[in-house]
């Protein structure tokens, strides 16, 4: 006779089905390629460019490409030709390095107007097709970025513009639905499908390098957009704003995403308008802010700059650098699912608040590296201790997975996506200050000393942002993230509605 599986009480399904949460799941995996998606078609233009524009200053096999070609993801002042055999009319351009670097800075013009609108916009309308559109649309004007190359380079900065203009509302939009479907303390492992990004710059910028060497540059862009083309198909096939307007989704797993939601949110409807002024008065909105701020600032600072300094400073040779330069990416990523998880699982076990488990990780992510930039300060010259103290210093800032990243879902995760745009856009202009600083403090005077400089400003900055998160972070959810209920909308309060509970109560028996 078979054994009867035992049934959860509330519910009276069988327990069995808590293993197999196949929509949650499913959810999981395409968020992550679509993070690795999102940086393919963003990064495919930097290896590309060394193509499309010749230079004979310096030539280098195809296999000595592909081992560098991660570096050019961070050096983008490279300019070098490859020997092989271009495919019958391949179009070249005499683009000017300032040219060059006009068109690669062109994509943060469109990325940072985007930010916090889609944030918002996702709150608004739903996560969903902000995500899944602006993916769509991103992949079509890759697959028209060639065309627009040959037609001139005003529409080539155009296409540039609007890709980062449609990616940059995908990331402050996956936070809703996170808030739609990943229950309070399952959210860090979620987060760190966010940093398979760095996983996708790593795979796409060697199998650009072969297919270019194969079919020439516009491989690059017809490649990586019929990969985003499919990848948008499968998502509108296989993800749904809620558990509830899933069409496949079973009983058990919406109802237990359904009740593990509810039981961090208080009563009340979501409010119809943005509460402005309680989010900018907002001492635990500023500290993620602020946070992510110094903390992305640290991070673009490292991997924009770190194969200039291998090879002014530490005298690597491409091969070397390149190899190098990757082995942040791999070490922030795997990081980044390990804190998720450790995360998670000290939130179940309730043995640490949550607000100290986002401070514990926040101080290992943040303040960390930069004691590591000190420590750089006076090892920095030696090569092998100033390679392992940078890559030590961006694994570590993986586990911000566990800490501030995904915070603003627990103070308010109804506005969860407008107040980590306005911290992308923060870090957006943080990015583009550190490029200007090390290139004032750098410019013909590569020097240890000039570095050390840089190396302070970073230990200064990430342990301020740590600092700042340490004293103002907070995980409980704060009282403007939802509007009043049904019940205090008719004049009743929660109070009183508290104090009419025993009254029922003693009626009823």
């Amino acid at each position: 006779m078979k054994k009867e599986e035992p049934a959860n009480v509330e519910t009276g399904l069988v327990i069995k089905q808590t293993r197999s949460m196949n929509c949650s799941r499913i959810l999981n995996l395409m968020v992550l390629f679509g993070f690795m998606v999102n940086y393919m078609l963003r990064v495919n233009f930097t290896i590309a460019i060394v193509d499309m524009v010749p230079n004979h200053k310096q030539n280098v096999t195809i296999e000595q490409a592909t081992n560098f070609s991660t570096s050019l993801l961070n050096d983008t002042n490279s300019t070098v030709s490859w020997t092989h055999s271009n495919p019958p009319g391949a179009v070249k351009f005499n683009w000017s390095e300032y040219e060059q670097n006009m068109i690669l800075g062109s994509f943060f013009w469109g990325y940072v107007l985007t930010e916090l609108p889609g944030g918002r916009l996702a709150e608004m309308i739903g996560a969903r097709p902000v995500f899944g559109y602006s993916m769509l649309l991103a992949s079509m004007v890759t697959l028209l970025t060639p065309m627009a190359a040959k037609i001139s380079i005003y529409c080539l900065m155009f296409c540039r513009v609007f890709l980062g203009f449609t990616l940059g509302v995908t990331w402050p939009a996956i936070l809703p639905l996170a808030a739609n479907w990943i229950p309070p303390n399952e959210r860090s492992k979620f987060m760190s499908n966010m940093m398979a990004s760095t996983l996708g710059a790593a795979i796409t910028l060697p199998i650009c390098g072969i297919l270019i060497s194969a079919w020439g540059w516009e491989s690059a862009f017809y490649i990586t957009g019929l990969v985003g083309l499919a990848w948008s198909i499968l998502w509108f096939n296989l993800v749904f704003e809620t558990p509830a307007d899933h069409p496949r989704i079973s009983e058990y797993e919406r109802h237990y995403i359904q009740t593990e939601i509810a039981k961090q949110s208080k009563p009340g409807t979501k409010p119809k308008k943005l509460p402005w002024i309680q989010i900018l008065t907002s001492f635990p909105v500023w500290a993620i802010v602020i946070t992510h701020g110094a903390s992305v600032f640290g991070y673009f600072t490292i991997v924009n700059q770190l194969p200039t300094y291998m090879k002014y400073l530490l005298h690597y040779d491409i091969k070397s650098n390149g190899f190098l330069s990757s082995l942040p990416y791999l070490g922030k990523y795997l990081m980044a699912l390990l804190a998720g998880i450790i995360a998670d699982r000290l939130l179940n076990s309730e043995k640490i608040s949550k607000t100290m488990t986002r401070k514990i990780f926040t101080f290992i992510g943040v303040f960390t590296p930069g004691i590591l930039m000190i420590l750089q300060v006076y090892f920095g010259n030696n090569q092998v201790w100033s390679v392992m103290i940078f890559t030590i210093a961006l694994t570590l800032n993986g586990a911000v997975t566990g800490g501030y990243l995904g915070n603003g879902l627990d103070i308010a995760p109804n506005f969860s996506g407008t107040i980590f745009g306005m911290a992308n856009t923060l870090s957006s202009f943080g990015g583009s200050l550190s490029s200007y600083l090390v290139g004032k403090l750098t410019n013909n005077n590569q020097t240890f000393e000039q570095w050390c400089i840089v190396f302070w400003i970073l230990a200064g900055t990430y342990m301020f942002g740590a600092i700042v998160f340490l004293i103002f972070g907070t995980a409980k959810t704060l009282s403007w993230n939802s509007g009043p209920s049904a019940d205090e909308s008719n004049g009743i309060s929660t109070n009183e509605l508290e104090a009419m509970k025993p009254l029922k109560n003693s009626s009823s028996s």
